[in-house]
């Protein structure tokens, strides 16, 4: 029996359009996360790994849209071939059995230590750009969910005993965010 061809894409934000990434390329079935790469705990990636079979192929564009750290890539990639599927990287133009040869695993190393790389360099300019703008006083951080009046109303209906669930709700906010305010 031939196997399934399985595609996979992840873009890290909801605006961003997924279709380039696999674009042409024929599959039986497409797995679409909108999130960030940075663990592995994305609800399409989780259902992806329960789907696939042996003899099926999964397709990716690129070697980060699985993973963006090489711990996570490696492990993903050894439990799907240990299980029979083999991977395919579309950009890289790297495929994976699970008998791979010592240069393939180097290939699949270094391109994701690279992957890897690069979000932990955007990861810092982003924090050295906020700190220079926090410094010349142009960053502010995040604008505030609520208004003053609206921060004010909110302590005054949880000093009455209303659920601070019932008050995230009521306000469109987060219950982390009504601890916040009940706690400034």
């Amino acid at each position: 029996m031939k196997g399934q061809r399985v595609g996979y894409v992840r873009v890290s934000a909801l605006d961003q359009n997924e279709e380039r990434q696999l674009e042409g390329t024929e599959l039986d079935r497409v797995f679409v996360d909108k999130a960030s790469g940075k663990s592995t705990d994305r609800p399409q990636l989780q259902e992806m790994m329960a789907y696939v079979r042996s003899g099926d192929i999964l397709v990716v564009h690129s070697l980060d849209r699985l993973a963006r750290n090489l711990s996570d890539l490696l492990q993903i990639v050894k439990t799907l071939t240990d299980r029979g599927v083999q991977i395919d990287f579309l950009k890289e133009n790297l495929s994976f059995k699970g008998d791979d040869s010592p240069m393939s695993i180097l290939l699949l190393s270094v391109m994701g230590a690279f992957a890897q790389f690069e979000r932990e360099l955007i990861r810092e300019r982003q924090r050295e750009g906020i700190a220079l703008a926090k410094k010349k006083g142009v960053y502010k951080g995040r604008a505030k969910s609520l208004t003053q009046a609206q921060a004010e109303e909110l302590r005054h209906r949880a000093a009455n005993g209303e659920p601070k669930t019932a008050l995230a709700r009521a306000y469109g906010i987060s219950r982390e965010t009504v601890y916040q305010y009940l706690r400034h």
